[in-house]
């Protein structure tokens, strides 16, 4: 696995011109290439001291990205939709973060780049101390029946 995650590192350093930079400091995390990202790409961050912890407890890890301050886990676009994430998580819509140059440490064996968000919220709250909590947007849901 450590092997797996070197050469990662070394071909994400490779590929930098897939990296895109936006005026407000923020780059896009870069995919790799071989990955289908049909469902969007949205990134959730987390302090680097509980990205271990996370990765050891998650039954399943898409694409993560870390420098040494944050981890960030690749979910699909919208994850954040009736969740509410932990303060000490960051929610980067379109997998734009603050441009500290993270790098791919994990790469899943699958040919999707998603963290389950589900598991992901759940972890972070517990590793945080914060209770889940979901925020209902818009207020109660009807369904029609059939």
């Amino acid at each position: 696995m450590l092997k797996h995650a070197l050469s990662q590192l070394l071909g994400a350093r490779r590929n930098r011109s897939g990296d895109e930079d936006d005026a407000a400091g923020r780059m896009r995390l870069p995919l790799p290439p071989a990955l289908s990202a049909s469902l969007g790409c949205d990134a959730v961050g987390v302090p680097a001291q509980y990205g271990f912890r996370l990765m050891s407890h998650l039954p399943r890890a898409g694409c993560v990205f870390a420098d040494a301050d944050q981890w960030w886990w690749i979910v699909p676009s919208g994850s954040d939709l009736d969740l509410d994430w932990p303060e000490q998580a960051s929610y980067a819509a379109g997998a734009y973060v603050p441009a500290g140059r993270p790098r791919l440490i994990h790469a899943p064996d699958s040919r999707t780049p998603y963290t389950p968000p589900i598991p992901l919220f759940l972890m972070v709250c517990q590793v945080t101390g914060v209770a889940p909590s979901w925020d209902p947007s818009g207020g109660p849901r009807a369904l029609s029946a059939p």
